[in-house]
């Protein structure tokens, strides 16, 4: 089941926040849980049972290392059962979503044939296993407490984080439901709720779907194109996974506030971002933060030397991408990004605003810019990135990349641009088509166009969360978010998933 879709909006949320009030209303809280896990359960079932039973599969065996480290609490048997559950979570994670590729690469590296397992990747895993190894990490370090099944089955499963995060924190979602004050209708939190849910669908369904047509295309083609259309495909997936991605976080954090729980801050403008480092602590957050707590700061963090902070950082970051999927072109785009990471903090070249005196080798930048100057570069070199994140190997990576230098007659620019034959251009399309056959492809790139240019536009604002956060409702806001939400609501006969989904 997908947020962006008939049956969600129109029965499975109502349904949800109908019954779970009136369950709290009348003193069952802990109805309305088993309530919540149920509907939850069903919610991913959608995507089918044997992906829903092999995460329950994956609930089951974390909670009982916890039960484990209740009776066995020594320090030795702590750590022994913790690195236990770690290795648990990172074997499931290993067999499900990277045995193809890592089997796969060394028997191709043997100079033999490799016939792929067919080893169905379930929906969210990433999330799911991730949230679920904090909470073992945690438990072994003597930071979290045993929770009742009910109260831990909920945290993993809660329905709007379950499939694309945000990643949360066992102590940040269990204790909001704990608290009573939490289980009774709130209008303003249902009100903001509300609005970060219709503009996250907007985001995803007028922007991110449409840019797909213009994306789908020039992957498939990348042999083909010219400068041109490199830029306009690079440009809109970079703007496509953004809206999806933080589309879908906005939906999330919405449905999550109409019921008083909030969900970490997933995205904060990183687009907005005048460095690589500035645009990591604003991208994809919850993940980031998973990271350093679990991966940098044990490693050392900062504090093992300048050379070994280099090391822990492209760690990171390597991990970053091997995490976001399992491919060469994935641990290359995290590469890219913890060299621009390292890059930031060796203190070559300074953005006016940023950070003064942490860098590694010098007490002073030997170049000062401007923000926007800065802003321009860390986007352009996010998009270039891009070409390893977006394509379905190495050599299609590159030659992307090629692409983007061979200057030939833009012909393909028109084709992606073609793309965009949505419902929105119908009534144009046609009357053109009847007057004027020859400006058909006008009409589609001045379509491709505008919507770049709302794009950017959209960018330069506040976000959906300042939004719904700081600005007080108004009839005119209350008008806009009824026209973006029946223009949103018309659009889903087109839906699409997400592209996070598959990570």
């Amino acid at each position: 089941m997908l947020f962006n879709s008939f049956s969600f909006i129109l029965l499975f949320l109502p349904i949800t926040l109908i019954v779970y009030f009136s369950l709290n209303n009348f003193n069952k809280e802990r109805f309305a849980d088993i309530f919540i896990i149920a509907m939850s359960l069903f919610f991913y079932s959608r995507f089918g049972i044997n992906v829903m039973l092999i995460m329950c599969a994956s609930v089951v065996v974390n909670y009982l290392f916890s039960m484990l480290m209740e009776h066995f609490n020594k320090e030795a048997q702590l750590k022994t059962l913790k690195i236990a559950g770690v290795v648990a979570n990172l074997a499931f994670l290993f067999y499900f979503k990277y045995y193809d590729f890592f089997v796969g690469s060394a028997v191709k590296a043997l100079g033999m044939n490799y016939e792929s397992a067919g080893i169905i990747m379930p929906v969210g895993i990433s999330f799911y296993t991730f949230q679920q190894m904090s909470f073992i990490i945690d438990r072994g370090r003597k930071q979290a407490k045993h929770y009742s099944f009910a109260d831990y089955a909920l945290y993993v499963t809660f329905f709007p984080k379950l499939i694309e995060g945000p990643i949360s924190f066992h102590e940040e979602i269990i204790s909001q439901f704990k608290d009573k004050a939490n289980r009774v209708f709130n209008r303003d939190n249902f009100q903001k709720g509300l609005i970060l849910f219709v503009l996250g669908l907007s985001k995803k369904v007028l922007l991110a779907d449409n840019l797909n047509l213009i994306v789908t295309y020039g992957f498939k083609y990348t042999h083909y194109l010219d400068t041109l259309s490199v830029i306009a495909v690079m440009l809109s997936y970079t703007f496509q996974i953004y809206f999806d991605f933080s589309g879908y976080c906005d939906m999330a954090s919405g449905i999550a506030l109409m019921m008083n729980i909030k969900l970490p801050m997933n995205f904060n403008s990183p687009y907005k971002a005048a460095t690589v480092k500035e645009l990591w602590q604003r991208w994809h957050m919850t993940l980031s933060r998973f990271f350093v707590k679990y991966v940098y700061i044990p490693l050392g963090g900062s504090r093992k030397g300048k050379i070994r902070t280099i090391i822990n950082v492209l760690i990171v970051f390597i991990l970053s991408g091997l995490w976001h999927g399992a491919g060469w072109t994935y641990i290359c785009w995290g590469l890219m990004q913890g060299l621009l990471v390292v890059w930031d903090d060796i203190g070559i070249v300074e953005v006016n605003g940023s950070s003064k005196g942490k860098y590694l080798f010098r007490q002073k930048p030997l170049i000062k810019v401007p923000r926007f100057i800065g802003q321009i570069f860390t986007f352009s070199f996010f998009v270039i990135s891009l070409f390893f994140f977006g394509a379905k190997d190495m050599e299609y990576a590159i030659s992307m990349f090629k692409r983007l230098f061979y200057f030939t007659y833009p012909g393909f620019f028109v084709r992606c641009a073609s793309t965009l034959d949505i419902a929105e251009n119908y009534i144009l399309s046609q009357a053109i088509t009847m007057v004027a056959p020859g400006m058909t492809d006008a009409l589609y790139i001045g379509t491709m166009v505008i919507l770049l240019i709302i794009c950017f536009i959209v960018n330069s604002r506040k976000n959906a969360y300042e939004i719904a956060m700081t600005q007080k409702p108004t009839k005119k806001m209350a008008i806009g978010l009824s026209v973006l939400f029946i223009w949103s609501f018309i659009s889903l006969s087109q839906v699409s998933t997400f592209i996070y989904f598959q990570f």
